[in-house]
């Protein structure tokens, strides 16, 4: 049976294709693309409120500065090991190269605030997620002036990530996912009303998948609560509900990536097995 060629899912099959040109830039599957904002993370307490208030607003806005000299060797390749054991071997980056990522990932809004001191950089390991679940991967842990706090940032060299900037998609958006590896149906998580379809300012939502070999992007279809000309005194509030919408799938999920249609992104996905 031909694929549907509507514009829903001509744009679903396109962020597929984008998705897999990023997979072979990256050095082909298992695919891995760390979402923004997950690259780094604190480990541990502030120790006070006003020291604190200050290190989030400069850790936001990326702004660090070395008392020492970092190092610009690079490391020996290291490995992502992911929850069901498969791993990668990966390029590493320096620890002054980590140091410059870091920094451009703030948001670059530090005002008034003091840059966090750093004084020292050791290779680690964390968990980070991916679009392939959660994964121990290599991290530098950045210590800190004044504080017990550490930034780790993660080591891997940004050509064996899978790299995608956000698309002007359509559709509903799709926040996160869970499913098996083995199982032919998908369970997706998306903001909508609180209530069904046959209630008034209710929605019920159903959906189908656009699926390749690398990827699989849901497209979630609402179907909201018919108005009566009685309800012309009640009042919808915008407030919104976590939902979910189960698909099946033509294939087991295995390995694959779910892409947020809005975006084109990979969401976090969670594995039962």
């Amino acid at each position: 049976m031909p694929a549907p060629t509507d514009k829903e899912h001509l744009q679903a099959r396109a962020l597929l294709d984008r998705w897999r040109a990023a997979v072979a830039a990256a050095g082909g599957p298992p695919s891995f693309y760390v979402a923004p904002g997950f690259e780094s993370v604190p480990t541990g307490e502030w120790e006070s409120a006003v020291f604190g208030a200050n290190a989030k607003i400069a850790w936001y806005a990326g702004a660090f500065v070395a008392t020492t000299t970092l190092s610009d060797a690079t490391p020996p390749p290291g490995e992502v090991r992911w929850a069901d054991g498969v791993t990668r071997s990966v390029p590493l980056m320096s620890a002054n190269d980590a140091l410059e990522a870091l920094k451009a990932d703030g948001n670059g809004e530090c005002g008034s605030c003091q840059p966090l001191m750093v004084t020292g950089a050791t290779l680690s390991t964390a968990q980070v997620t991916t679009s392939r679940g959660q994964a121990t991967t290599p991290v530098w842990e950045f210590t800190l002036q004044g504080t017990a706090v550490r930034i780790t940032r993660m080591a891997v060299a940004p050509s064996a990530t899978a790299t995608l900037t956000p698309e002007q998609g359509s559709g509903m958006r799709v926040d996160s996912a869970t499913g098996t590896r083995s199982g032919r149906e998908l369970t997706v998580m998306i903001t909508g009303s609180p209530g069904p379809a046959s209630q008034p300012c209710g929605a019920d939502y159903d959906g189908e998948a656009v699926e390749s070999d690398l990827g699989v992007v849901v497209l979630v279809h609402e179907h909201r609560y018919v108005p009566t000309p009685s309800d012309s005194s009640i009042a919808c509030t915008a407030v919104g509900a976590i939902r979910q919408v189960t698909v099946p799938l033509a294939s087991p999920l295995g390995d694959r990536a779910v892409l947020d249609p809005q975006g084109g992104i990979p969401v976090p996905v969670t594995f039962s097995n």
